[in-house]
């Protein structure tokens, strides 16, 4: 099932999400849920805060090229256990953010630890996109946005853009 997105600016996207305890079936649910509403989108990953829930899990896949099989990836309670001192820039956007992109700066590659949804440890290095995209995830499970990196003028600007459209939206 397809769920609202939040757009920014919203409370619940600058929150600090609490670490999952036990894979239940409601958080699998949630996990095929998030799925659907990012492949719908269309974006590449999703974290639970953007659908209002402050759980830490995320869903990516990052796979671009035509025809090549999805790689859905669900992780509870992801994080960074080690860092390239290389780094990467990318055109960031998110899917509570729409329409706005900037470039970021983040290590080109990084290893993550996480729970899969069937309970099971993890741990994975990944790279380029890959490596920019669970970045960016993990990121909103510390209530921290993209534009976050962003001079102040500029992540005011989006802000602002952000707000009027939440607005115009209510409106309809």
């Amino acid at each position: 099932m397809k769920r609202p997105i939040l757009i920014h600016p919203d409370p619940r996207l600058k929150k600090r999400c609490a670490p999952v305890s036990d894979i239940t079936d409601e958080l699998r649910n949630l996990a095929d849920d998030m799925l659907a509403t990012m492949y719908d989108a269309p974006g590449i990953g999703l974290a639970a805060p953007q659908v209002g829930v402050l759980d830490r899990l995320i869903v990516l896949d990052c796979v671009k090229e035509e025809g090549a099989p999805p790689q859905p990836t669900v992780m509870f309670n992801p994080q960074v256990v080690a860092r390239s001192d290389a780094m990467n820039t990318y055109e960031e956007g998110c899917l509570s953010i729409p329409d706005q992109y900037a470039e970021v700066t983040r290590p080109a590659e990084v290893e993550v630890a996480w729970i899969d949804r069937d309970g099971n440890e993890r741990r994975q290095e990944f790279a380029g996109l890959w490596a920019t995209c669970v970045q960016h995830e993990i990121d909103h499970l510390d209530g921290k946005l993209f534009i976050d990196y962003l001079k102040p003028l500029k992540r005011q600007m989006i802000t602002r853009r952000m707000a009027k459209l939440k607005r115009e939206r209510a409106r309809l």
